[in-house]
């Protein structure tokens, strides 16, 4: 990874490292409407970081307050541990990639990937060399010769990706990039962003409603709703331990049964229906009260009713089986309880339970987490988070 040396007044020098990026308590409204409301954000240099959320959560704004397209109603923005909060976006020494590629239709991918050198009046044969490394970074050796008129969806993608990179910005700001190419072509040109963005050493905020897309390209995430960040860590530890209920429910399909804490220790314990069910032990500081226990349709097993389930199963309660059907990877079971609908992803090679059937629903120790009732951070009760999706 790159080096920066940052030396200020009576500081001795201090080597950090390039890309790093603070947000402090940053806030942001239009008239009466609040687009951010008091957010805290660290990018460690180097990251691939996602902003993750639905429309009107926040993400694009912060990302261009990041940038320097929008300014803040209040808070700091930091790179490098400097305060930038007030300069202009070529100051800033970062490089965009939007949606609509926003390339040059006349000129060549060539010139277009020269084009911020040019304006920057970098030596010619230094602009030459470092097209050629840009061409083949993003894997479009020969094809500088070529319109973006020319070029596919994906390809012209790329263009912008290089066009970006060419001034080895310290950080590269990526709103929705992928989100005109259809789902296969995103899959696939969102592994040559993350290998586009390692190779060139960079780090990277990315924006997107996709939780796939997320998974795939992110080191941590943040998980944005109403102008406020919910949740910031890996995608494993978001999946896994969501804090509150519009994560869990955001971040994939959850089944979410009441319960009530019963021990907070290592050894979580939550009492479910008649029985209790060893759970995660959740991030947040949750000591008593009622909570839900979260639980993924693969993280469901079936038990046929009345029979003693085995060891290292908790029994979450019973259930009809009013569905089953075959999906290629796997065999989805949809089971009512009272009103309640709730869903289970089983091997679609094994046995699995026919429509009609009475079954219990369990889980495995130490793989449902805990979530609170209601939303703790923005006070929001059960009804109003269910409708939060």
């Amino acid at each position: 990874m790159r080096s920066a040396v940052r030396t200020r007044p009576g500081d001795v020098t201090t080597p950090v490292r390039r890309g790093e990026v603070r947000a402090e308590a940053i806030r942001l409204a239009y008239g009466g409407v609040t687009a951010l409301d008091e957010v805290d954000l660290h990018v460690e240099a180097g990251e691939f970081f996602t902003l993750l959320g639905p429309s009107g959560s926040g993400k694009t704004t912060l990302l261009r307050l990041i940038g320097g397209l929008l300014e803040p109603g209040s808070g700091r923005i930091h790179l490098d541990g400097q305060d930038v909060t007030g300069l202009p976006p070529q100051k800033r020494d970062i490089g965009f990639v939007f949606q609509n590629y926003a390339l040059f239709p006349h000129l060549t991918v060539a010139e277009n990937i020269e084009f911020g050198l040019r304006v920057r009046k970098i030596d010619p044969a230094a602009r030459r060399r470092r097209v050629t490394e840009i061409l083949e970074l993003v894997a479009l050796g020969g094809f500088g010769d070529r319109h973006p008129g020319e070029l596919s969806g994906g390809q012209q993608q790329r263009v912008a990706l290089g066009r970006a990179l060419a001034q080895r910005p310290r950080v590269l700001l990526l709103d929705e990039p992928l989100g005109a190419l259809d789902r296969r072509l995103r899959q696939e040109l969102g592994a040559e962003v993350r290998r586009i963005q390692q190779e060139a050493e960079t780090t990277a905020i990315y924006v997107t409603h996709d939780q796939d897309e997320a998974f795939l390209l992110s080191d941590r995430m943040a998980v944005m709703d109403a102008g406020a960040i919910r949740q910031t860590g890996t995608p494993e530890a978001l999946y896994r331990r969501p804090a509150d209920r519009f994560v869990a429910r955001f971040l994939g399909e959850t089944n979410l049964f009441d319960g009530h804490l019963v021990d907070g220790g290592p050894d979580t314990v939550v009492a479910v229906g008649g029985g209790t069910v060893v759970c995660l032990p959740p991030d947040s500081a949750i000591t008593s009260g009622a909570v839900h226990c979260a639980v993924r349709p693969e993280q469901m097993v079936i038990v046929e009713a009345g029979t003693v389930p085995p060891p290292g199963l908790g029994v979450l309660g019973p259930a009809e089986v009013t569905a089953s059907r075959f999906l290629g990877q796997r065999h989805a079971i949809t089971l009512r309880a009272g009103e309640r609908v709730y869903h289970a992803a089983v091997d679609p090679a094994g046995e699995h339970p026919l429509v009609g059937d009475r079954v219990q629903m369990c889980v495995r120790d130490g793989q449902a987490a805990v979530v609170p009732h209601g939303d703790r951070s923005t006070g929001r009760t059960d009804r109003d988070a269910s409708h939060a999706d």
